[in-house]
């Protein structure tokens, strides 16, 4: 094998499949494939002596293929590799995701393993944490990395020891690109539109000049009296700190025409993307060193309408209970979102020592317009028409600098990595106004910037992340009479977090008289309003406010673990773990105000797991798998802050009295190899939950519906997957030269999971509004599933492709069964979202024209035009929460290859 070759082979199986600390097991497996299986070659001599016999000595090469790498490993994995990641043609990796065997991917964005929600799911980089640039969740959107960055993804299902503790439906380890085979150059571009967004109605609104890089220009800036004004951490108001006419200074002082004024477009533009990629290897005396850069750009549109209710209560209605829309709404929102990426990866082999150098950007920005229009009823006889407004700018960037160095000496091998990462989340000027209908007097809409609620408000809110990592592993490998590989390491994570975030309304001191209060809302905020009719900026904030907080969690652990061979086809990996870890969240109150709960986690684990491998028959073997795990709460869940989440249109907010949940999971898998890169598995897997967090829906402040998080006492989930792959030569079936090369590829996975929340009497929870204790059976209902799970996900990926060169047509079948979002309120039934079938078709061919290489792919998404649908059903009666049309989308792309 090549230098060239071994290094990259090296480096996609350390760091694709395994964390560094399983480097030795992965290698050692590598070589010990089982006799007659698909997945390994035999051994060849090579004779390569010179002709004519000058040559003296003889050079013998021995190759054997590396066998398959998810029978390979230890422990129950699901591996998308480059191939498979292409096939799907996603364009970030969480839709590649959803593909595999039992995940689901939720709002385009978060994977649930198994059902799980995405709190439940581990994402590393290279092995490495990550921060999330999300306010809402400690878990990573994986729709932040494109697939252009990403090399393989690998899903280990069943815990083992060197992976953190926390640990419960999986862990995603992503792994960027790193030493190319041979010098490349891809130059790519695309275009695409959606069938109800692309040409159609959308808002928009002005900004800053350079929106449309997904960087504004200064036009957001707080402004420098404002900011002030925020950093003294007292309450924005007339008082003892502020006169009326420094509140009107600042209502003026901010850009309120640019920010404010949605505008209708009628023909949203298609959706633009462009990248580079490069990479080559060099060769440095006796080193081996590679690189490879990444550049990326795009632009897309969005535009959801449809309708959002909720309800307030049970009612009677003609004697039977049911559901009434307190709130009824049309909306229609666009959002604008621009990605800007790159990647800059060093790899360098000297000797067997083998070094990784990977920094990785990502710079995320929506840009958010939405008008609403509906009923407010206040009561039965009491009914208001609302205009609503919102126009925000939400600004995630990502950096992380890693470094791994995998040392070899013989059976002794030692691993060392670090990383740094930070994550920032700025939203400035998210603003919101509300017009209501005046049929006494006006006859129009009219807003008088004193009614309670949406009446004209503007939030400014910032994140901060900073997460650091590092470890050390030590494997040896020896022989007491059965091969033996022992391993130990130690890690370390911090993760330490900043976020704010200020709220004001615009009122005026005296009132607002007619016709005053039927301006547009850019005149209604103009300067010469604000000064005329001494239109203040005050702060919206109660003694209970919670403006600000840090939050740090900070992690050891520490590991030992031995993989042996026990017996001829009898592998046993066994370990334990321990892990310290203090989470605290510290409310920031203006000075002042009422204290706020803080948190304070302080709890050390054992956490055991084993896997017991049978390699029974030539290509088939079963595994037993159980361990121990935890499951914190994040820092949204504990933090007394509120927070609009985009996907769901719904405000959150912390419970700081949540405490860790602990998991007892248990699989065994049988996996039958029936040739290279086709496989059939079987798998049942059961999980018991202590401390389960649940979302908790609640109405409060006039209707709105709130989501908060609550303890349930214990919870169990169990299910089956099953998993076929398998590929079919079309030349055998057809004949004729078309088909010579070409296969039909037939892969489709099923999985069926029940979960129930186990509740009885005397059991207690902490109510997340009051956050006081309750009893537990006010909040959940005994054998409730838990958010977040489908009962059914099920793929289906039909297509031809050609074993030589780049050929594919695919059809991609997706279906998730209806899973609940939220517990629902007041006794009202739970929130349940429906997605359906999603079918797709992808088209990838490679042309040569002209003597230059070029890629075509063609993809069209969710042909069925499945909607969304988030409702709660009573009898006859249903309130749809949150319900749009998806659309389908069509976009094609070319890449140049030099």
């Amino acid at each position: 094998m090549t230098k060239r070759a071994s290094l990259v082979t090296s480096l996609f199986l350390s760091t694709a499949l395994f964390s560094p600390a399983a480097l030795a097991q992965a290698t050692s497996e590598d070589t010990a494939a089982q006799p007659g299986s698909a997945d390994t070659a035999p051994e060849k001599d090579v004779d390569i002596s010179a002709p004519g016999g000058d040559f003296s000595g003889e050079i013998i090469v021995r190759g054997k293929f590396i066998p398959n790498p998810i029978r390979a490993t230890s422990e129950v994995v699901s591996v998308l590799g480059e191939e498979e990641i292409a096939r799907a043609a996603d364009g970030d990796i969480a839709g590649s995701l959803q593909r595999v065997t039992g995940l689901s991917v939720v709002g385009g964005r978060f994977v649930f393993v198994r059902g799980l929600g995405e709190r439940y799911s581990l994402a590393l980089l290279n092995g490495l944490p990550l921060p999330s640039p999300e306010p809402l969740r400690r878990v990573v959107p994986l729709d932040l990395f494109p697939t252009s960055v990403i090399a393989s993804t690998v899903v280990q299902k069943s815990y083992s020891v060197n992976y953190p503790g926390e640990f419960g439906g999986g862990v995603i380890n992503l792994t960027t690109k790193a030493t190319p085979d041979e010098p490349f150059l891809k130059f790519s571009f695309g275009v695409s539109g959606d069938s109800e967004t692309t040409g159609k109605l959308g808002y928009t609104y002005d900004g800053s000049d350079l929106d449309i890089l997904g960087y504004d220009s200064g036009v957001r800036d707080i402004p420098n009296g404002l900011g002030q004004a925020i950093a003294q951490n007292v309450p924005i108001s007339v008082g003892d700190n502020f006169t009326s006419l420094d509140l009107q200074n600042f209502a003026a002082s901010l850009n309120n025409a640019e920010t404010s004024l949605i505008q209708r477009n009628n023909d949203i533009p298609a959706n633009f993307s462009a990248e580079v990629t490069g990479g080559t290897t060099i060769d440095v005396g006796n080193a081996f060193v590679g690189i490879i850069a990444t550049a990326g750009f795009e632009n897309s549109w969005r535009t959801r309408g449809g309708v959002q209710q909720t309800s307030q209560g049970i009612v009677n209605i003609d004697g039977t209970p049911g559901l009434r829309p307190d709130q009824d709404f049309n909306f229609l929102t666009t959002e604008n979102r621009i990605i800007v990426n790159g990647l800059l990866a060093l790899s360098a082999e000297v000797g067997e020592h083998k070094f990784r150098f990977t920094n990785l950007y990502i710079h995320d920005t929506v840009k958010d317009a939405s008008i609403k229009q509906g009923i407010d009823a206040i009561n039965v006889d009491e009914e208001t028409l609302l205009n609503q407004g919102r126009t925000s700018w939400f600004e995630r960037q990502l950096f992380t600098t890693q470094f791994v160095g995998e040392l070899k000496f013989d059976e002794l091998s030692v691993d060392l990595r670090g990383s740094y990462a930070n994550s920032k989340r700025d939203a400035p000027y998210q603003r919101t106004y509300s017009y209501a209908f005046d049929r006494l007097f006006a006859n129009d809409f009219v807003n008088d910037l004193t009614s309670p609620g949406e009446s004209a408000r503007i939030r400014f809110s910032d994140l901060n992340d900073d997460v650091y990592g590092a470890g050390l592993d030590i494997g040896y490998e020896t022989n007491i009479g059965v091969p033996v590989n022992f391993t130990a390491g130690y890690s370390y994570y911090l993760n330490d977090r900043d976020a704010q975030r200020r709220d004001f309304r615009f009122i005026p001191s005296n009132g607002l008289p007619s016709p005053f209060d039927q301006q547009r809302i850019d005149f209604l905020l103009s300067d010469l309003n604000v000064f005329t009719q001494e239109i203040e900026l005050r702060e919206v904030a109660a003694q209970t406010s919670v403006p600000a907080y840090t939050a740090e969690l900070e992690i050891h652990g520490g590991y030992g673990q031995v993989d042996a061979e026990l017996a001829d086809g009898l592998r046993l990996n066994l370990g334990v773990r321990y892990e310290d870890a203090q989470q605290e969240v510290l409310p920031i109150t203006l000075t002042g105000g009422q204290a706020s709960v803080a948190t304070g986690l302080d709890n050390d684990y054992w956490l055991p797991a084993g896997t017991l491998t049978w390699n029974f028959a030539d290509d088939m073997q079963f595994r037993l798998a159980a361990s121990k795990t935890v499951a914190r709460p994040q820092f949204r869940e504990l933090a007394p802050q509120q927070f609009l989440d985009l996907d769901t249109d719904r405000t959150f907010i912390g419970n700081p009295l949540l405490e860790d949940s602990e998991l007892v999971n248990v699989e065994g898998r049988f996996e039958y190899y029936i040739g290279r890169g086709e496989r059939i598995t079987l798998a049942g897997f059961y999980k018991d939950i202590d401390n389960p967090i649940e979302n908790v829906a609640f109405v409060q402040g006039g209707g709105t519906l709130f989501t908060g998080f609550s303890n349930a006492p214990k919870a169990r989930l169990y299910g089956a997957e099953v998993e076929l792959v398998k590929y079919f030569p079309l030349y055998d079936i057809f004949g004729g030269k078309f088909f010579e090369d070409r296969r039909l590829l037939l892969a489709a996975n099923y999985t069926y999971t029940k979960s129930e929340i186990q509740v009885a009497d005397g059991d207690t929870a902490i109510n997340p509004v009051t956050l006081q204790p309750t009893s537990a059976l006010n909040l959940f209902d005994d054998g409730d599933r838990l958010t977040g799970q489908s009962k059914h996900v099920a793929n289906l990926q039909f297509g031809m492709e050609a074993e030589e060169g780049l050929s594919q047509q695919t059809i991609l079948l997706t279906y998730n069964s209806p899973r609940v979002t939220a517990r629902g309120p007041q006794d009202q039934p739970d929130l349940i979202e429906r997605t359906g079938w999603q079918i797709d078709f992808v088209m990838r061919e490679q042309l040569k024209i002209a003597g230059q290489e070029f890629e075509l792919k063609f993809e069209a998404r969710n042909l069925l035009g499945t909607d969304y649908r988030e409702s709660q059903t009573l009898n006859d009666t249903r309130i749809i929460n949150n319900g749009y049309d998806v659309g389908t989308r069509l976009s094609m792309s070319i890449g140049i290859n030099f």
